[in-house]
């Protein structure tokens, strides 16, 4: 019994370090849209980013969006061009459940609007075309973001809770935000939850 009793704590223990490992790997091999840090309210940061080209598409659910975009950037393109998924993917929507490998970002409404990054290497006149007449490339202008960074998994009770902490902080500071608040998320739904990275956002005056 007790040696059975081991081998699962090994077995579980190695599974988690796999798990670890996979988190770090997939951190390490997508690429993020860069920011620089400009200020800090308490915990939040002040990011500036800078302008970038992104595909979206509005759909009644998250899978239907992701998997839009998904194609998109596997060769359903007007070049046929495979194009490496970037960090952050950007979500505007109801509920939490992110199943991918790249940060998203979600706010509150009746629908999913679905937005992925392309790499710098694009620009508005070299990003292929969508097929899909959903989607469209669409060009984020240079923005500053306050964002607040928590872990474990993204329920939509947590991430309410953070919104409301983000928005409490800004306006004790007198920071004017611009837009409604969203969630970036970061990895996929196999990271162990203490080290995944999620963040809540929300667009503020410069």
């Amino acid at each position: 019994m007790i040696r059975k009793r081991t081998l699962g704590l090994l077995t579980l223990g190695v599974i988690g370090a796999t798990l670890v490992v996979s988190t770090l790997y997939q951190r390490a091999a997508t690429q993020t849209v860069p920011y620089t840090v400009v200020a800090r309210v308490d915990d939040v940061e002040l990011r500036r980013y800078p302008k970038t080209i992104a595909v979206e598409t509005t759909a009644d659910s998250q899978r239907v969006a992701f998997q839009r975009l998904f194609q998109y950037i596997t060769g359903g393109n007007s070049g046929s061009t495979e194009i490496a998924m970037t960090a952050p993917v950007e979500l505007t929507g109801r509920g939490a459940t992110i199943s991918m490998t790249a940060p998203v970002e979600l706010t509150s409404g009746e629908e999913q609007r679905m937005r992925f990054y392309l790499p710098p290497e694009f620009d508005s006149e070299s990003a292929p075309q969508p097929i899909d007449d959903a989607v469209e490339l669409t060009v984020i202008p240079e923005r500053t973001l306050a964002v607040r960074r928590f872990t474990w998994r993204p329920t939509e009770a947590r991430i309410k809770r953070e919104r409301e902490a983000l928005e409490k902080t800004l306006a004790d500071a007198n920071v004017r935000t611009v837009d409604e608040p969203f969630f970036m998320g970061y990895d996929a739904p196999w990271t162990v939850p203490m080290l995944r990275r999620n963040e809540v956002a929300v667009e503020v005056e410069s």
